[in-house]
Order: structure tokens, then sequence, then C-alpha cells
């Protein structure tokens, strides 16, 4: 028996049919030996994980689109524009069938608990947003959820697109309460001592052993989850300077002119991950039993011999 996935397969749509097909004919055409298998593994690799971002990306092209093109003293402020924009953008995916009703309740999720962060962070001045709107709370412009949720929808997409196993997957119970200390780290440290440095620690000890195995074609290939999370935390950094660059947001020291956003932030999106990694495990129910990946099979198989 296979190992299953925590999420329940879901019937491919016309275009995810579309790109099967594709990447068949492709596969037929060009795949001659082992060279060319592992270049054609890894631009799936490529193509699947831009599939992934489709919501993120979305949201970033939207972002530098507007920051480009927006005119000056138009009625609807650009802010508010970025707003329906996403409310649009996750329509048209759920309507197309590019995202699931679970990716969505991820989605909201995220838009949840990313907005209580940022009301809180704003207000004690950690970055600000610099162009006045209508649709907000307080200092926060309603489309500041939505970045949270481009994270959430790229972990909710990406854990059912390489159809995840793990070996040796923490108790979620474990995992949860590693994810609270976080968050709340996120608040507490204004007045308390900054513990992250602990939480670093912690999240080694918690999922230091576990490995994740993703498949990019047509067999899984294993990576230690940690890595994972750093690659990921990555790539949000990049997308984040180019956030700012587009004057989505900013940090003290970047109103009168954009610079890199420090590294730094990246220790900070690190730990994101994991609450990210979280909610997506608990709403779709990823930390059950049966979330073994094919090291655990062989390793069972040479018990049983």
């Amino acid at each position: 028996m296979s190992p299953e996935t925590p999420f329940s397969p879901k019937p491919p749509n016309a275009v995810q049919r579309w790109l099967h097909v594709r990447r068949e004919a492709l596969r037929v055409s060009w795949v001659k030996g082992p060279w060319s298998l592992a270049a054609f593994e890894f631009v799936s690799f490529g193509i699947k994980q831009g599939w992934a971002c489709l919501f993120g990306g979305a949201m970033l092209g939207l972002l530098l689109a507007t920051f480009l093109w927006y005119p000056d003293g138009a009625a609807l402020s650009r802010y508010d524009f970025l707003v329906l924009g996403a409310v649009m953008i996750q329509i048209m995916m759920l309507w197309t069938g590019l995202e699931t009703l679970e990716e969505a309740k991820v989605i909201l999720v995220f838009h949840i608990v990313g907005t209580i962060m940022e009301l809180f962070k704003t207000a004690h001045g950690s970055w600000l947003y610099p162009e006045h709107s209508f649709l907000r709370i307080g200092a926060v412009p309603l489309f500041s959820g939505f970045m949270y949720a481009a994270v959430g929808s790229y972990l909710a997409r990406v854990w059912r697109i390489f159809e995840f196993r793990f070996d040796r997957f923490p108790p979620l119970w474990l995992q949860g309460g590693l994810a609270a200390l976080i968050y709340v780290n996120f608040f507490a440290h204004h007045w308390l001592p900054d513990i992250r440095l602990a939480l670093f620690a912690g999240t080694l000890m918690v999922y230091g052993r576990c490995v994740v195995w993703f498949r990019p074609d047509r067999h899984h290939r294993p990576m230690p989850l940690v890595i994972g999370f750093l690659l990921v935390a990555l790539f949000i950094w990049f997308a984040e300077n180019l956030g700012t660059f587009a004057k989505a947001w900013a940090y003290p020291g970047q109103e009168n002119g954009w610079h890199p956003v420090s590294l730094s932030k990246l220790g900070s999106w690190y730990l994101l991950m994991i609450i990210s990694f979280v909610l997506v495990a608990a709403v779709h129910r990823g930390g059950r039993r049966g979330t073994e990946g094919p090291g655990h099979e062989h390793q069972q198989a040479a018990r049983r011999e």
C-alpha cells in the first residue's frame, strides 16, 4: 500500500490535464538518457514550483504593475485597487479550479493571523504603509493580509502538487506548541527578551530528524524539512525586497529611498514558515498517522525481510 498523502487527491482540471499531456509528450521526444532525465526533472520541479506560487506570483506582479503604471491622483487609491485585485485573483482561481476550497480555507486563516500581526507591528513602528487608502483597519490596508495569505496558498498548493510524504513527522501538538511560542515572541519581544535563538534551536529539535519526500516528476525525492523551510524563507525574503521596492510597505529608513531589506528578516521569515507549516498541517490534518514517506516504507520492508 502506498503512503497516504495529507491532502485528499483531487481530480485534475482541464489545465492540469493539458499540462500533463504536454509534459509526457516532451518526455517522449526529449528524454534520452540519465542527463536529459535529470534536466527534465529539474525543469519539471521549476514548473511545479511556479504553479504552487500562482497566487503569490500574481500578487507580486500586481504590486509591481501598480507601482510602475498606476495613475497619480486616481479616484481609487492604489492600496484599495490592490485589495480589489487580490479578491478578484482569489475568485478567478476558485472559479477556474486552479485553487481548491481547502486552499481557500488556508488563505482565510493566514489572512486573519497576518492582519492581527500587522495591526500590532505597525502600531509599534516595525514597518509602515506610506500611502492613503479607504479599505483599511487602522494603519493597515486590507491588501496586506493577502501577502500572508500568499504564503499559506503556496504551502497548501506545494504540499498537494508535490504530493508530500514525511519520515519521522513530529506530533502535531508538539509543532503547535512551538508555533505558538514563535507567534507570541513576535509580539512579546517588544517588552521581554527576544528568545528567537532558543526558537531556532527548538525548530532543529522538533524538525531536525524529519524528512519531506516530494515528487518533482515520477519519483519522490527526499529533503530535510528544515532545509526546505530555509529555502522557502529565502525566496520570501527576495519577494519582500521586491515588495518594498514597489513601495507596498516600508521599513524604517526606507521612506526616503529604497535599500535592500536586512538579512535579519530572513530569520523572521524562517520562523514564520514554522507557523505557516503548522497551520497548513492542522487545516488539512497533515499531522495524522499515515503521512510516512517512501523512506519509511523501505525501512518497514527491510524489517519484514
